[in-house]
């Protein structure tokens, strides 16, 4: 075997191992006030969530609303609030789509929710850390039914690194871990292929 042989063929085993983006998973750019970063959306894992939160990006939902819980620790959320802490009427609620396989780790997004299973609507957050207790299966998991991961960031994770870091406080109302100062989701719009 020559040389150039064995290359090529490592590549192509390579190429095989690594996992591949989808072709038809869309891609949105998310904008806010401290900068872009852009988010693979798996389509092909978690279909009716994808669905979902693009239903919101074409509709302009999340524009000029607010990361309005971060934790530096752990992840920043958003997608339900205007500045102010006004919270924003969504649609319906979803299934979960928690069993796809996909784990909360550092850079994914996945859908938030409350307590029961089901009632994800356009809250989402990211992960800035592992966090297997968010997954569904894991033996420390804070809810048996996980939490959906939906879509990954591919490129500006500096920018969420910096959201992160933003100062906060806890609210009078019940709202803890609210940045101090705003950081506006100044749009989510569908990046052309």
């Amino acid at each position: 075997m020559t040389l150039k042989f064995v290359l090529a063929a490592v590549a192509a085993v390579v190429a095989l191992a690594a996992p591949a983006r989808a072709a038809d998973n869309p891609v949105v750019v998310v904008e806010t006030s401290l900068g872009s970063f852009e988010v693979e959306l798996f389509a092909d894992k978690a279909p009716k969530t994808v669905e979902n939160f693009l239903g919101y990006v074409d509709d302009k939902f999340y524009d000029g609303l607010i990361f309005h819980r971060v934790i530096s620790d752990f992840m920043i959320q958003g997608g339900g609030f205007e500045p102010g802490m006004k919270q924003k009427k969504t649609k319906d609620q979803i299934k979960n789509e928690s069993d796809n396989g996909l784990k909360n780790d550092r850079g994914t997004l996945a859908m938030a929710r409350t307590a029961a299973a089901d009632s994800a609507t356009s809250q989402f957050f990211v992960n800035v850390k592992d966090n297997n207790f968010l997954n569904k299966g894991d033996k420390d998991a804070v809810s048996p039914d996980g939490y959906c991961v939906f879509a990954k960031v591919v490129k500006g994770m500096d920018v969420v690194d910096k959201i992160k870091e933003v100062k906060v406080k806890d609210l009078p109302e019940g709202h803890k871990k609210v940045p101090i100062e705003d950081v506006v989701i100044k749009s989510i719009t569908r990046k052309k292929k």
